[in-house]
């Protein structure tokens, strides 16, 4: 039985169907399987977190090369198929809930996961501070695009900033729409994200964290005119606001033309 047959028996016999709300598109190409586990280099050391298990067929896959799956799944519905389907395995782990919801998990060295596309800027986000070696993931293209967008441009923004402080990207390969199903309407890729050390010194982490969301909020202003409502705002700064702007780096330059480490910079002035 192919992963397509598959995986329409399994929702037939379950009574699914796949919700759009929840981007339930079930990867079923084995061969993207392979793809994604030789990008991860996964080894039979390694302990794997599947965020958005689904069906359970990638979580399948993993499992017979890696010491341990976290397969987490949110849809109550797709839990009781993993359970039952999956649940004798002694290498899975079956977690249901969301993923960002989840202070305290298993430690895992990597990710391998088809996570749901609704979820993916909270989701990288929500790894910002997690330790771990690599992640591989399909993702949406365009969102993809976010996060190794070139200074300036319009997919430039927080996310491309935030991400590049925090890791290394690599786009390695597209996915076509016809290896899910149902397909989605959305084109796919494949990326790998390796954390590193801080691109970047910085003083302040949360500080840097408020800045960056916020100037982007404004992001065709000059920076001198977009900073003075988080100065009164975040800072609590009520007198002498012109002044402080008047003394910045980048101040007439716009939001979005500045790199990441110019906000790091602006962040460094701020903090003494």
């Amino acid at each position: 039985m192919s992963l397509l047959e598959e995986a329409k028996f399994l929702l037939r016999k379950y009574h699914i169907v796949p919700k759009k709300r929840l981007s339930q598109h079930f990867l079923i190409e084995p061969a993207i399987f392979n793809m994604l586990a030789d990008y991860a280099s996964l080894t039979s050391a390694d302990t794997v977190l599947d965020i958005g298990a689904g069906l359970g067929f990638l979580t399948r896959f993993l499992a017979r090369r890696c010491k341990m799956v976290l397969a987490v799944e949110l849809d109550s519905r797709l839990v009781k198929i993993l359970r039952e389907n999956l649940g004798d395995l002694p290498n899975i782990t079956i977690f249901e809930g969301d993923i960002l919801g989840f202070n305290m998990i298993s430690p895992f060295n990597k990710v391998v996961s088809v996570p749901p596309y609704g979820i993916s800027s909270k989701l990288v986000a929500w790894l910002f501070n997690r330790d771990f070696a690599s992640a591989v993931l399909i993702l949406q293209k365009e969102f993809a695009d976010r996060l190794v967008a070139p200074i300036g441009s319009e997919s430039y923004g927080w996310l491309s900033v935030l991400s590049y402080y925090h890791f290394e990207f690599d786009v390695l390969d597209d996915v076509p729409n016809s290896m899910f199903y149902p397909p989605p309407k959305v084109n796919s890729v494949i990326v790998r994200l390796r954390p590193r050390g801080p691109a970047f010194p910085i003083q302040n982490y949360q500080l840097f964290y408020k800045l960056v969301h916020f100037l982007f909020s404004q992001r065709n202003k000059k920076v001198r005119n977009a900073i003075k409502q988080f100065l009164k705002k975040h800072l609590a700064l009520s007198e002498d606001v012109t002044k402080l702007t008047e003394s910045l780096p980048f101040r007439d330059r716009r939001v979005r033309e500045l790199a990441p480490e110019d906000f790091g910079e602006l962040v460094n002035v701020l903090s003494n």
